[in-house]
């Protein structure tokens, strides 16, 4: 498949981690961030593999459509060999106001006991500090309004008007943002309600995993009209070269004062407390990222309501989502530097 870069997603990294500047920083520092930010920009390149097993189509049924995101290349990552592989036939397809990247599959009944699809590409992660990117009319309003999950009025206006200053700089404010979320929030994952987004839980619960805590910080900077982004992809594991994992990950981008797309981990942060400042503003190359956008309409449009977010395979089965009944299976292994 041939990699399109798309018109508004970062094109280009304008300004590496720290050490592509040749700055030296003093002896003595105590700083983490100025620490690492003399060693220049880190990356990591990973074969991946995304299986997913179609197995809970009830028999009788006329038509089963399966969509799956695809990674993309832009300033923050480079996909190469991108295969997918099914017995059923596949297209590729682009969600309209994101550009999200689409495998498409449609099987006529009857359905098979089992539609097995398995994505492998390479991927090298880059460390970085900032993007440039360029928005369009539509999606420029839409980085300024709420989600269904994650409205800017209410809980986050309030929240946001109580710590950003008027008259700062969107940076200052999104700062300030950032510390009442980790003050605000704790990575925790026990009970039921956590992982959806929902903004109004994580207020109320003051708990949860990354899409909690970036659905508070994106609907409070929204609120202050600083245009934010929800991305979501899958976390690389530090420690370890290859191995299987559980589940997604996701962060956030906002845009400062002088047009540049700036990256958030608030959930990284709180787990690590010693990298709350690397994770305002840095994106580590331990990640890979699937798309970005929550209420996203896909394409070919989907009979059920817009999705959350867009990281798992989604399945309608005559026209219904598919709660049950699709494995998944995400591995990984180092390729070296």
């Amino acid at each position: 498949m041939t990699l399109r870069p798309l018109a508004w997603i970062p094109v280009a990294i304008s300004a590496c981690l720290g050490g592509c500047s040749g700055r030296e920083v003093p002896d003595g520092t105590s700083s983490l961030a100025a620490r690492e930010a003399v060693r220049g920009p880190r990356s990591r390149r990973v074969h991946f593999e995304y299986a997913a097993t179609v197995t809970g189509v009830p028999p009788g049924a006329k038509t089963v459509r399966v969509w799956i995101p695809l990674p993309e290349s832009d300033a923050c990552q480079t996909v190469t060999g991108l295969e997918l592989r099914s017995p059923v036939p596949h297209r590729e397809t682009r969600e309209a106001l994101y550009g999200n990247r689409i495998a498409y599959l449609e099987v006529q009944g009857p359905a098979p006991a089992e539609i097995p699809v398995k994505v492998s590409f390479d991927v090298e992660r880059h460390e970085a500090l900032e993007v440039r990117c360029a928005t369009g009319g539509q999606l420029e309003a839409r980085l300024l309004q709420g989600d269904r999950l994650a409205p800017v009025e209410g809980e986050a206006a309030a929240r946001a008007a109580q710590v950003a200053r008027s008259g700062e700089v969107a940076g200052a404010r999104a700062r300030a943002i950032y510390e009442r979320v980790l003050d605000d929030v704790s990575y925790d994952k026990s009970g039921q309600g956590w992982g959806r987004g929902d903004l109004r839980y994580v207020c109320e619960a003051g708990k949860g995993n990354c899409s909690d805590f970036h659905a508070l910080f994106i609907g409070m900077a929204r609120a202050q009209r600083i245009p934010a982004f929800f991305e979501i992809g899958f976390p690389l594991p530090r420690d370890q070269r290859e191995g299987t994992i559980g589940g997604y990950h996701c962060w956030a981008w906002y845009r400062d004062e002088g047009g540049a797309w700036r990256p958030v981990d608030a959930s990284e942060a709180d787990v690590d407390p010693s990298r709350k400042d690397y994770f305002f503003g840095t994106l580590c190359e331990n990640r890979v990222a699937l798309s970005r956008g929550r209420d996203l309409v896909l394409e070919p449009r989907q009979a059920g309501e817009p999705l959350n977010f867009f990281v798992y395979p989604y399945v309608e089965v005559d026209g219904q989502p598919l709660e049950k009944g699709i494995e998944r299976r995400f591995t990984f292994r180092d390729l070296g530097s």
